[in-house]
């Protein structure tokens, strides 16, 4: 007995955690900053974890009604119609659910490279195929629509992540609105904004107004600090929005987050802090950091450091835990998530520190 052939499925590489390091190298984890996994550093929302509590003694029974008023409020919040909110255990799920609504076997989708492996991960998962278009370090990782048409093949779902992993990219909404007016009548064009409450633009929501062949992905992971809890959500056209009870599964999140990420929608002030926060440190790390860093719209900024397995693991002796960017395909390039400020002072100056051991910091 033996599982289907599973030989061109990649796993998915997360960043290493602070236990996980701290074992490993014999740290204290009190000692360790970690800047690898784009986490909120400011954690959840105090309101979010209140509902938690409140909320503990409902587990036994299944989130049908949280459910119904979660998808009410984000419908409420993007002004669409509540068939238009798919709501799913983290964003990925929301993927899931586009490639079983979308894709026949053998059906492709067009992915950035580098770029997320969970949009190729779940087109294969349903006997799609997998093709590419570059975002490349020569032009700064820009996105554009002629950048993502030159390589289009007709394929039945194209994906945009908007600001990008791992580069912090944005395709602007004209961009977004060029791509799919030039792709085929039955082409999705996925927007990714996971990391869209970071960014300076506007959401591709907007688009939905008067189209059906755009969906866009959203999560309470990032901004609103759930990631533990694996809420998120897809908005699509509300000509084919009833798909969705054909594809999810039974109650898509879970009773607990439901709760607390109707809580965390209404704190705007963690919310915002968290932002202005996000958007300080990259500033602060592109400033501060001795290697070159690609300017970024999300809580995130990527470095060329020269050797990014050597950096990221004489980082993490040294205290601060990011992510070598190497499974992107880009070798050179180490990822670093914002933190606190105070954080993100300690971690650049350790990071530098670190560039001066090794010799590969600009000013070294």
């Amino acid at each position: 007995m033996h599982p289907r052939d599973l030989s061109s499925h990649s796993a998915y590489v997360p960043g290493r955690g602070v236990e996980e390091v701290a074992r490993d190298l014999g740290l204290d984890p009190d000692d360790l900053i970690k800047l690898s996994s784009n986490e909120n550093p400011h954690g959840a929302s105090p309101d979010a974890v209140a509902a938690i509590r409140d909320h503990a003694d409902g587990i036994s029974v299944y989130p049908k009604a949280s459910h119904t008023d979660l998808t009410a409020r984000i419908a409420e919040r993007w002004d669409v119609d509540d068939e238009q909110v798919w709501l799913s255990p983290g964003a990925d799920g929301s993927i899931d659910y586009l490639s079983r609504a979308m894709l026949e076997p053998d059906d492709e989708i067009l992915v950035p490279d580098p770029g997320f492996a969970y949009y190729g991960m779940s087109a294969r998962y349903h006997h799609g195929e997998v093709n590419t278009y570059p975002v490349s370090a020569e032009d700064d990782f820009a996105q554009t629509a002629e950048g993502v048409l030159d390589s289009y093949a007709g394929e039945r779902m194209v994906y945009v992540t908007s600001p990008h992993n791992p580069t912090g990219s944005v395709m602007g909404l004209d961009e977004i609105r060029t791509l799919a007016d030039a792709t085929a009548p039955e082409t999705l064009v996925v927007v990714d904004e996971a990391y869209g409450e970071f960014a300076e633009l506007d959401s591709a929501v907007r688009l939905l107004d008067d189209r059906d062949d755009v969906a866009v992905l959203r999560t309470f992971s990032k901004a609103y600090g759930l990631a533990g809890l694996r809420v998120g959500y897809a908005v699509v056209p509300t000509a084919w929005g009833d798909a969705y009870a054909r594809v999810n599964t039974p109650f898509a999140a879970s009773e607990i987050a439901c709760r607390a990420a109707l809580a965390a929608l209404d704190d705007d002030d963690h919310v915002s802090n968290s932002i202005d926060t996000a958007r300080w440190a990259r500033e602060y790390i592109a400033a501060e950091l001795d290697a070159h860093t690609y300017d970024s719209a999300g809580n995130f900024v990527l470095a060329d450091v020269g050797d990014a397995e050597r950096v990221a693991e004489a980082a993490q002796r040294n205290g601060v835990i990011v992510r070598d960017c190497s499974s992107f395909g880009l070798p050179s390039c180490v990822r670093i998530s914002t933190g606190t400020r105070e954080g993100t002072k300690v971690a650049v100056e350790r990071l530098n520190e670190t560039l001066a051991e090794l010799e590969l910091g600009v000013h070294a």
